[in-house]
């Protein structure tokens, strides 16, 4: 099983940026496609970006344009920038394979827009 561990969450002000890193273990993550999902109190997790073993990546309707995924298989971690912060977006944030490996789920990092 891949390891996952998150980081970079915070309290940031509607408008703000954060930049979320996504650390795994194990020698084959690049052959995976990776995605960030993310779960608000009360909702269901969802997955808001993914990016292919090729770099091709895509997004949730909610995120396209202000979020970008990106990824350094030398250090085998999975970025999320995430720009023009809304209260909406507050939620917990997790990385794992597309799709997701169960066994796999980390802490996750919290992510609170608030002014």
């Amino acid at each position: 099983q891949v390891q996952l561990v998150e980081s970079g969450g915070g309290l940031v002000q509607p408008g703000g940026s954060l930049r979320l890193s996504c650390a795994a273990s194990g020698s084959i993550f690049s052959i995976y496609a990776m995605g960030w999902y993310r779960q608000a109190p009360g909702k269901q997790r969802e997955l808001v970006a993914v990016i292919t073993s090729g770099d091709i990546t895509n997004y949730s309707d909610s995120v396209k344009g202000r979020f970008t995924i990106s990824r350094d298989n030398a250090k085998n971690t999975v970025y999320l920038q995430m720009n023009s912060l809304k209260p909406e977006d507050t939620a917990n944030y997790y990385c794992n394979s597309v799709p997701s490996a169960p066994g796999s789920w980390g802490q996750g990092t919290q992510v609170t827009v608030s002014s």
